[in-house]
């Protein structure tokens, strides 16, 4: 089986099969990200796909999930991606769920149709990235979408019934908008209400252009503990009640879990404690 340049999951899919349907992202324009630098954006040919699932599957045929990578596959046209599903209904019977990365707006330029046959084929997950709610930090990174996007592409998921995982990042803002990107990322977590939230939080990475921002002082990184203070904020003001709250992964200087709005108590209290002790997360484990 071949992967092809890094390859990246969420978390949750540590135990999955990863398929590369596509390398790299087809965006891959913004300014924070410095993941998929290294090549260039491909559709793989069905037939290579197919070739991969075989060689697996001769070997370990019991998998119950699959994770269709690279950045965005949704980004596949519709009959391509539904041929892929198929595949895999008619020759992995034990798995129990497919999903994959999406954008806002592959989901938008699909019809809720098109949406919907992908879902009855298997396709019952989505993760995409929010990365922040205020427009003028989505412009500023170059992320390609608005507040609008999310929220038309997040009732589109409604219709059809995918489960939603969406990621968003304290500190994008840096020191000079970290309050918009709190309150108004909250808001369209509150507006749009996934099953699931993972806050990341803002590291700089040599490869991109806002670490040249923030070299050439254009970009104020927060730090550890005002990071924790735009956290803290978001949660006062987030109600998405039922949605799953994470902030496990390696870039946080704390590790939080919970369900809003239920719990928003309990993760302010850690959230204080920490900023209390100031026993942050070490640097250098941060890249774990």
């Amino acid at each position: 089986m071949n992967y092809y340049g890094n390859v990246f999951r969420p978390p949750s899919e540590a135990r999955s099969l990863i398929i590369q349907a596509t390398i790299g992202c087809a965006h891959n324009d913004c300014t924070f990200c410095y993941m998929y630098k290294d090549e260039p954006f491909i559709i793989r040919k069905y037939e290579d796909i197919v070739k991969d699932l075989e060689e697996i599957r001769e070997y370990f045929p019991r998998f119950e999930r699959i994770f269709i990578a690279d950045g965005d596959a949704l980004v596949l046209k519709t009959e391509d991606l539904l041929k892929l599903l198929k595949y895999i209904k008619d020759n992995f019977p034990n798995v129990k769920r497919v999903s994959s990365y999406a954008t806002a707006g592959d989901i938008n330029r699909k019809s809720v149709e098109e949406l919907q046959k992908l879902y009855d084929m298997g396709l019952e997950m989505l993760y995409i990235g929010f990365e922040s709610g205020d427009d003028e930090i989505l412009r500023d990174i170059k992320k390609g979408l608005t507040y609008q996007d999310y929220l038309d592409a997040m009732e589109k998921c409604r219709e059809v019934g995918f489960e939603t995982s969406i990621t968003i990042i304290v500190g994008l803002g840096g020191t000079e908008k970290w309050r918009q990107n709190a309150l108004n990322t909250a808001k369209l977590i509150s507006e749009t209400k996934p099953d699931y939230v993972s806050y990341l939080t803002m590291r700089l990475y040599q490869n991109t252009p806002l670490y040249r921002d923030y070299e050439e002082g254009k970009f104020q990184m927060p730090s550890a503990e005002e990071l924790l203070v735009e956290m803290r904020l978001f949660l006062e003001n987030v109600d998405s009640e039922g949605s799953v709250f994470r902030s496990n992964h390696a870039s946080n200087y704390v590790s939080l879990g919970g369900t809003l709005n239920k719990d928003r108590e309990m993760l302010i209290a850690q959230i204080d404690d920490v900023l209390k002790k100031k026993n942050f997360k070490p640097e250098v484990l941060r890249g774990f």
